[in-house]
């Protein structure tokens, strides 16, 4: 007997085994689909093309038509009309434009506001209207505030409905490294970083590298993750590891997680976090230093100045350098709206000159450190917006830089076995990162945005 015959026949054999109601179970849902169209809602996830291609795939040399999918739609079967919020727009104004009234608008409205996380239309975001091909009517509308989710406006008579769907987000861990040529900003973009991980970096080191005094030739190195949806890059996730080097020490910081702590910690398990912040203010810089013999720029005399001055942008949020209690608040000529706040017997903070007050702030609040408690102004007597920040021991107005704060307390024995298994892991991911140049990291973005990466 040949082989070709030996084959056949055990194609045969296995044909009878198979159960039919299953195959053509699955042929019939894909032709279903490439017939009528089907929106597959799934909650977490809208990623209907996939599952329409691995169907497809499952049976071989099925041919359908192309599908095309936006937000777990088949678009194929619809005209669709994509647009944006605009400047002004009302759920109802919108509904208005594609033909849904008023008392439909209320409905979806009311619908939507029941959600745990109600829809909040902001100008410039994405839009997506489905209308019936035959009647014209809009069937559905998507909504998109941010590229992590989006809300689906079921319009359907007798049928309204809103629903919150979010993306699947893919997790990619990466490596990055800049060396500060002219500002750490700089760095971070031309080494194709963004705001969002240079903020995590900080957040990270806020209580040992002062940002406010960076250096040509610092340098650091990163291990975070990137959010991938539908093959696009739309964020940054956790940040898991890096390494700050600061007027010739390195700072190194591992992310710890587990059932009783959360944060970032130094080689030895000690906490990065320490009793006070660096700064009270972020992206500032200091415009003036503690001075006994600082000419006062408005009383055009000499006048010691007690306080450290970070200019920033009006409005932007001041942060309570440590946890504490607020003794006083109020106005006076000179400090305009202030704010101190007592950290325990030896410790007290004041905030000069704010804008206005964060809400809720009042005399014998509790506040947390980085927690807001007001804005940046420049009340009272001040030539620009900025934060005069004052740090008070024993009850005398003393430099914030000089002190010798205590040093946190490191994790207990019985989680150390469990950080250090995750320390060697991303200490051996760092030492292996190499700094970039400027020059080669441009020519790589090039070539990258030329062959239409993210």
């Amino acid at each position: 007997m040949s082989k070709t015959s030996g084959r056949d026949k055990r194609f045969k054999n296995q044909w009878k085994k198979l159960d039919k109601r299953k195959v053509f179970g699955v042929a019939g849902v894909v032709l279903m689909l490439c017939l009528t169209g089907v929106f597959m809602f799934t909650k977490g996830s809208a990623n209907a093309s996939a599952r329409v291609a691995d169907t497809a795939e499952s049976l071989g040399s099925f041919h359908c038509p192309d599908l095309e999918t936006k937000f777990g739609f088949v678009t194929n079967y619809y005209k669709v009309e994509e647009g944006e919020i605009l400047k002004n727009d009302y759920l109802s104004v919108i509904m208005d434009r594609v033909g849904v009234g008023v008392t439909t608008a209320t409905e979806l409205e009311q619908i939507g506001k029941k959600l745990e996380s109600s829809p909040v239309l902001i100008p410039g975001k994405r839009t997506m209207t489905l209308f019936d091909k035959e009647t014209g009517k809009a069937k559905y509308f998507i909504y998109e505030p941010n590229p992590y989710k989006f809300f689906v406006y079921d319009l359907t008579e007798g049928a309204l409905d809103v629903k919150e769907v979010k993306h699947k987000v893919d997790k990619k861990v990466v490596s990055n490294s800049g060396v500060i040529e002219s500002s750490l900003w700089n760095a971070m973009v031309n080494n194709g970083m963004s705001f969002a991980i240079a903020s995590k970096m900080e957040d990270a080191f806020q209580w040992s590298v002062d940002f406010h005094h960076l250096q040509k030739n610092d340098k650091f190195k990163l291990i975070y993750e990137e959010d991938w949806i539908e093959g696009k890059k739309v964020g940054v996730g956790k940040l898991h590891a890096a390494e700050f080097e600061h007027f010739g020490k390195t700072y190194t910081a591992i992310r710890f997680s587990n059932e009783n702590y959360d944060g970032f910690y130094d080689p030895e398990g000690r906490p990065m976090k320490r009793s006070f912040l660096k700064s009270p203010v972020k992206y500032a810089r200091i415009s003036s230093n503690y001075n006994l013999r600082r000419f006062h720029p408005v009383l055009k005399r000499v006048k010691p100045h007690l306080g450290t001055d970070y200019a920033a942008p009006r409005g932007t949020p001041i942060l309570a350098t440590a946890n504490g209690t607020i003794s006083r608040i109020g106005r006076t000529r000179g400090n305009g709206n202030f704010i101190k706040i007592k950290h325990d017997d030896t410790y007290s903070t004041q905030y000069l000159h704010m804008n206005k007050f964060a809400k809720g702030m009042s005399k014998g609040v509790r506040v947390k450190q980085g927690e807001v408690i007001g804005y940046v102004g420049s009340t009272g007597l001040a030539t620009g917006p900025h934060v005069c920040y004052r740090f008070w021991k024993h009850g005398k107005q003393v430099d914030p830089k000089r002190q010798n704060l205590p040093p946190p307390k490191a994790l207990p024995d019985s989680d150390k076995e469990e950080f250090f298994k995750e320390k060697d892991k991303w200490i051996g991911q760092l030492n292996g990162v190499e700094y970039k140049l400027v020059e080669t990291v441009k020519q790589d973005t090039i070539v990258e945005n030329a062959a239409g990466n993210p």
